[in-house]
């Protein structure tokens, strides 16, 4: 199964790819985090990213395809779920000359939600691990929509259930202006992106406004609404 997960920067993508892997025995795929790890090694590939990062841009397309293809090739190429990609039509149109894709997974929510969770997040040191998790408790209601988004904390403050690692916040997250800038670089990419694939693959709309495990579940009945899945 081919998936792509789309959502605004501090929707929970990852969180729900994460939990989807073991459930449907597929490969996550996040550039996000290959650029994180080329920037701590220090690559060059990392130097260049993190000019892009600081300015809160999007890396460019002919460095993000190079990234897929490599990625692609280290797993099996019919069966993952893309996490941070596309985010532009020439990305798309690069993606559907190696794989169709069988189905969109599409994240929604408001944007005063998603500086509150961005701004809270906390993830693992460990560029191996994928432990992320949150310190904020949002209960309220925003344009008649009631959010229930409890905490997401460690057993031990400030370490990594998984790994043990120590959790950081990233930089990018301690920046409310830079925030608001990605949101809005996204908001701007991701709508010729959606456009270009409708009507091609089907979309399955999730709302964020309950808790990791309760949205991965409404995605597994959108997947099995569309067949892909028993």
């Amino acid at each position: 199964m081919k998936l792509i997960i789309f959502g605004p920067p501090g929707s929970g993508k990852g969180s729900y790819a994460s939990r989807l892997e073991p459930k449907l025995g597929i490969k996550r795929i996040a550039t996000g985090d290959v650029y994180r790890d080329e920037m701590k090694r220090g690559t060059e590939l990392g130097k260049k990213v993190t000019d892009y990062y600081k300015k809160g841009e999007l890396v460019p397309d002919d460095i993000t395809i190079e990234v897929l293809r490599k990625k692609l090739k280290e797993v099996n190429e019919n069966n993952f779920i893309l996490d941070g990609y596309p985010r532009t039509v020439e990305q798309a149109k690069a993606l559907e000359k190696i794989v169709k894709i069988d189905a969109i997974i599409l994240i929604l929510t408001h944007e005063e939600i998603l500086i509150e969770k961005t701004q809270a997040r906390r993830i693992c040191s460990n560029t191996q691990c994928d432990g992320n998790y949150n310190l904020a408790d949002i209960r309220k209601t925003v344009d008649g929509v009631e959010y229930e988004l409890p905490a997401l904390l460690p057993k031990k403050d400030m370490i990594c259930d998984k790994c043990g690692s120590k959790l950081y916040q990233r930089d990018e997250d301690t920046n409310l202006e830079l925030i608001k800038k990605r949101l809005k670089v996204y908001e701007k990419q991701s709508k010729p992106v959606i456009d270009f694939y409708k009507g091609k693959v089907p979309f399955i709309n999730i709302f964020m406004n309950r808790p990791p495990d309760q949205l991965v579940e409404r995605i597994l009945q959108g997947l099995k609404n569309l067949k892909l899945i028993k």
